[in-house]
């Protein structure tokens, strides 16, 4: 009898604790996400949603545990982010990974097309082509004509996109984004969250998706509760 091949996690956590100083914020989280997934992490304030995406993606080690990485179509390539050090952990952030924050963080003193073009210039893309990449994403997600504005001259929903457009243009493996349309109105956060995971479905990205919003996680096509620093119930949300 044929067994069917299984597909390896693209992130696996195993029993992760996080303190900060007598406070413990993560207490044993395991989880899986899978690769293509879009995932999102539910749960109230101060629950430690946010310190789980952060420990998952290399920004700040676990006290205990292991968080792990298989690189999509080379299972042989798999990085236990737990234990890298902090240049190695950035090095990973910026090749394979990409990230949406609350208030998109952009660089205000640059206009809209180069700060898209940041992640590329870093990893050593030509200037003249990494402009064109960005051009052509800002484009891509409605935003023809405001690459020459500053992040101050365009509205809560365009500077989003552009981060957007800046978390995507290297095509990551995995994009974190952290309550992604949390300082946004209703209509401009289904527009955002529509265009991204357009984005993501066309590329192939996964997502792991922080939100207190059920609206927001109702995009996803998985998601789990984090309640004092645990994983309570998860549920699929789309098929």
């Amino acid at each position: 009898m044929k067994t069917t091949p299984t597909i390896p996690a693209l992130l696996s956590v195993r029993n992760v604790h996080k303190d900060f100083g007598p406070t413990p914020a993560l207490r044993g989280i395991d989880l899986d996400v899978h690769p293509g997934e879009v995932l999102a992490v539910m749960g109230p304030s101060g629950s430690g949603k946010s310190t789980l995406l952060h420990c998952m993606a290399g920004v700040m080690p676990p006290d205990h545990g292991t968080v792990t990485y298989t690189r999509p179509n080379a299972p042989e390539g798999s990085v236990e982010i737990s234990i890298l050090g902090e240049a190695a952990r950035s090095a990973l952030r910026l090749s394979e990974f990409g990230f949406v924050f609350q208030y998109g963080q952009l660089l205000p003193e640059l206009t809209a097309v180069d700060n898209v073009t940041i992640p590329l210039l870093l990893a050593g893309t030509k200037r003249r082509e990494a402009l064109r990449k960005a051009s052509g994403l800002l484009e891509r997600l409605g935003l023809a004509g405001q690459g020459e504005k500053l992040p101050g001259e365009l509205s809560g929903g365009q500077a989003q996109r552009v981060a957007i457009a800046r978390a995507m243009v290297a095509e990551p493996a995995v994009l974190f984004a952290d309550e992604p349309t949390g300082s946004l109105d209703s209509l401009a956060a289904e527009n955002v969250l529509t265009l991204l995971l357009e984005l993501v479905r066309e590329v192939g990205t996964t997502v792991v998706m922080i939100t207190h919003d059920p609206r927001t996680a109702a995009y996803a096509d998985r998601e789990v509760i984090v309640r004092d620093g645990m994983i309570g119930a998860g549920h699929r949300v789309a098929a």
